[in-house]
């Protein structure tokens, strides 16, 4: 082989070291062309960054319906300054398709896999979600999105969620500063690499109280008899599944208005128990079945709410300031991130201080512990701890949402660059 045939011979290690280095070339280029884009877009906007591009700046993710009462309060906010946002949904009936928004574009992207695809090749700059499992399931990062956060839609711990639910997120936003605690304590234990936990408030809670503020006194009355909601999670540990028919026969000899709502999963997961149970007690004047989607207007009418170790528990006690009865339940922890924390957690001690304990052996009682429970001061000053600790910056949540978000974008990061290197 001649020296010319020397000099262009490269061996196979040596070829797919450069091969890689070149990729990272390319992929480092492409990542400060993409954060050049939105810094001019930023500044063309006036901060607003709604210029057309291929990267979308905003997306929110909503993988059902029902978390329309979340997202609501944030696309709203992003329609009142005028910021582009992209909301996806994977339910084709979600109601934020039939809203008239001018620069939040609402879309449809399918259901199931075909959902996790689109999101998997999404291009974008920031991604808001509450889904858990990000990176753990079908639904994996994806190499175009610079930033993904998640916000919690409930008041309760962190800890429940399945394994690993919040791992790769870059950031979490939450209701109340113990649930930073929480995911901070989660860090430390696992070695994880730390996330951007900020405290915005409950956008779930805002809303609803707004919907109760905007009621009118004669709107609202309560009913013509003390009413009980029975509202219970599904699973072996929940009340339906644990008592079944001696809770509702308790119910049913207090003498006062009953209403039943199940957890949608028991439809699904249960349907033998609930048929069993909606046949022996047929819904009348005094018993009432509730499968509305919207929980709001039970909540209105109701007196005292019954349940176990569904959230559920928090909108009734925190926004409505009503007491509750609690199932107390044993919860197998092995399969939620709560199993990595030695102590009890922040539900396990605070839900039992906000109403009185069910326990079968008092089923006979039922009516006396209801009584006591509507007239508890001690009750009532549990909710207000409560309210205090899990329900931070009251009707903020929307605008520090949108804030964080607005600060976080790419745009935004650029011009903060800039700032400190002209300190320097």
């Amino acid at each position: 082989m001649g020296n010319n045939g020397i000099l262009l011979y490269i061996d196979p290690g040596t070829g797919s070291m450069l091969f890689t280095i070149l990729l990272g070339v390319i992929g480092t280029g492409m990542f400060f062309a993409k954060k050049l884009m939105m810094k001019i877009k930023f500044r063309l906007s006036g901060g607003k960054a709604d210029v057309s591009s291929d990267i979308l700046p905003y997306v929110i993710f909503s993988e059902s319906k029902n978390y329309w009462t979340t997202f609501k309060p944030v696309c709203d906010e992003f329609e009142r300054r005028g910021i582009a946002v992209n909301y996806w949904t994977a339910s084709k009936d979600d109601p934020a398709l039939s809203e008239k928004y001018e620069h939040v574009k609402c879309e449809f992207i399918g259901e199931g896999n075909k959902a996790f695809a689109k999101l998997n090749m999404m291009n974008a700059d920031i991604c808001l979600a509450t889904t858990p499992g990000l990176d753990v399931y079908q639904w994996k990062r994806s190499k175009n999105v610079r930033y993904y956060v998640h916000v919690m839609h409930s008041a309760a711990t962190t800890l429940l969620y399945r394994m690993f639910g919040m791992d790769y997120y870059d950031a979490i936003l939450v209701t109340g500063d113990f649930q930073i605690k929480e995911v901070q304590e989660l860090e430390e234990v696992r070695k994880d690499p730390k996330k951007d936990v900020v405290t915005v408030g409950s956008l779930y809670l805002d809303a609803m109280k707004d919907r109760l503020d905007s009621i009118k006194s004669e709107d609202n009355k309560r009913e013509d008899k003390c009413t009980v909601l029975l509202a219970p999670s599904w699973g072996d540990a929940a009340i339906l599944k644990l008592y079944g028919e001696k809770i509702i026969d308790a119910l049913v000899k207090t003498g006062y208005r009953i209403i039943i709502r199940p957890h949608p999963q028991s439809m699904k997961s249960e349907k033998d128990l609930m048929d069993k149970l909606m046949a022996k007690y047929p819904a009348g004047e005094d018993l009432i079945w509730d499968f509305e989607p919207d929980n709001f207007n039970t909540l209105c009418r109701s007196d005292i709410m019954i349940t176990d170790f569904s959230s559920v528990m928090l909108d009734f006690a925190l926004v409505f300031d009503r007491p509750v009865i609690y199932a107390e339940y044993e919860l197998d922890k092995s399969v939620y991130d709560a199993c990595w924390i030695d102590h009890p957690l922040w539900q396990e001690e605070t839900f039992p201080k906000l109403g009185a304990p069910l326990r079968e052996e008092d089923f006979g009682r039922l009516k006396e512990i209801i009584d006591a429970a509507i007239t508890s001061d001690e009750y009532a000053a549990a909710r207000t701890k409560a309210k205090e600790e899990a329900w931070m910056h009251i009707g903020e949540s929307a605008k520090r949402t949108v804030d964080y978000l607005v600060k976080k974008s790419a745009g935004a990061e650029a011009e903060v660059s800039d700032g400190n290197e002209g300190t320097q």
